[in-house]
């Protein structure tokens, strides 16, 4: 059997492998997909993941779960070599080891877009995996425990203080429903108001969501604002050291939580590490029937798709543009992908790539939207509802949509969970060192300072 490896199991890789399993015949080919987690992520789930209106597991589809009849390799390529037909493959544990195969399908996806800005590296938190949104879901949990406790004064302001940097799909959605959350949570703090909350949105253009046209973009701007956001267009971050921010334009502030959603870059395995030909940005070189090399010179047995290919995108009036990197594009490049693939196993042509975008939808938190489809806008809660319709007929498998489903009829009566469980980023915390322990530790500590100054008094006396 001619082998198969799928290079990441992200959006395409999964979608790639799951198509392949469906159709490939008994015997025709062997499937591999390495991969260092073992889900794939449906990342326009993590908003939602971030506020608690779905559990960060269903936000996660299994792979082992999901490709029963496909291998799986959980590890991180480090190269490709083409041209021998090998890759490296390096596991979390033990020693690198290289994994043969006849066909390769380049799906690595992208990582964040990072920039050499004092404080960012330590203090920032991204947001394209599930682990990152519980994170900031639970820092923000505990920031509202910890404030309640406070006096007003710059302490209290720096924990109740957010902000994301990155005005994209990613940081709006996010940045919309952790506002929802922050302001439903206030409800239960009575201790607090919302004078007390300062969320900010930083942004290095002149707008946001570039997916849409300028109207409703403004619109967005000003629905945030209305809520008590401060957007901060044309600006950047200049320092974030010990979680003072600090603008271009000259503001500054003390921020306890700081989320990094400015973008995607290419990832260093395919810019870096790999002797398939890549664009001047480090993409892979992806024809428009997915494989991968130019339409003169293709690359025999290799393809690509993705947020880590250059696809043409065969649907807009404008020669030369790519496929936006989204999950609307990747999840279709998987499936077709997979179509081709089978195609030239058989000896059948294979066929280009052309997907007309079906409209942008984003959430801005609870009962909250937008849509746009060409010249058509909606706004509010009908695009709300529209969001998560589309997102749960989109995320792959059934038991992964009654779950969701389940989770959101759930919030209706109830509302959101709004316990944190911050402390499971350091689960042995409280078996080596427990909190009431330290505490009056300290309490014991403090009466026999006291005496010793008093001594001292007497003694100069």
């Amino acid at each position: 059997m001619r082998k198969i490896l799928v290079v990441g199991g992200g959006y395409a890789g999964f979608y790639t492998a799951w198509r392949l399993e469906k159709k490939l015949r008994r015997g025709e080919a062997e499937v591999t997909v390495v991969d260092p987690r073992p889900y794939m992520t449906y990342q326009p789930f993590l908003p939602e993941v971030l506020a608690g209106s779905i559990e960060a597991r269903h936000a996660a589809v299994s792979l082992r779960r999901h490709l029963r009849k496909t291998k799986l390799l959980a590890g991180t390529v480090t190269s490709i070599d083409h041209a021998h037909r090998t890759v490296t493959v390096r596991p979390a544990q033990g020693p690198d080891f290289a994994v043969g195969y006849d066909i390769i399908v380049v799906t690595a996806g992208a990582t964040t877009r990072k920039f050499a800005i004092p404080g960012v590296a330590e203090q920032a938190i991204g947001m394209k995996h599930v682990e990152e949104a519980v994170a900031i879901r639970d820092r923000l949990l505990t920031a509202f425990d910890q404030a309640a406790v406070l006096e007003p004064g710059p302490q209290r302001q720096r924990l109740l203080t957010v902000t994301f940097v990155g005005g994209g799909f990613s940081g709006v959605e996010g940045f919309g429903e952790l506002l929802s959350l922050a302001t439903g949570l206030l409800k239960s703090y009575p201790e607090l108001s919302p004078a007390d909350l300062a969320f900010h949105l930083v942004e290095a253009k002149d707008r946001i969501l570039p997916e849409v046209t300028d109207g409703p973009g403004r619109w967005v701007v000003r629905s945030l604002e209305k809520r008590g956001a401060q957007v901060h267009l044309n600006s950047q971050v200049v320092s974030a050291k010990d979680g003072h921010v600090v603008l271009s334009d000259g503001t500054e502030f003390d921020s306890e939580l700081i989320v990094w959603t400015a973008g995607n870059a290419a990832t260093p395995l395919v810019h870096k590490h790999t002797d398939l030909p890549v664009d001047h940005r480090g993409l892979l070189q992806v024809r428009a029937d997915l494989r991968v090399g130019t339409e003169t010179d293709p690359v025999p047995d290799a393809w690509g798709a993705g947020d880590d290919a250059a696809v043409p995108d065969l649907a807009s009036p404008t020669h030369d543009v790519l496929t936006v990197p989204n999950a609307q594009h990747a999840v279709r490049q998987g499936k077709h992908l997979a179509r081709n693939l089978l195609a030239t196993l058989r000896g059948r042509p294979t066929k280009d790539y052309v997907h007309h975008s079906l409209g942008s939808v984003a959430t801005l938190g609870l009962g909250r939207g937008i849509f746009q489809y060409r010249r058509i806008v909606i706004k509010g809660f009908p695009a709300w509802l529209m969001h998560r319709g589309y997102h749960v007929l989109a995320v792959p498998t059934w038991e992964r949509k009654i779950r969701v489903l389940a989770i959101w009829l759930t919030a209706l009566f109830y509302g959101r969970d709004i316990v944190s469980l911050a402390s499971v980023q350091h689960p042995r915390e409280a078996f080596v060192n427990d909190g009431y322990a330290r505490a009056i530790a300290a309490e014991e500590e403090a009466p026999k300072v006291e005496v010793v100054e008093s001594q001292k008094v007497a003694t100069a006396a």
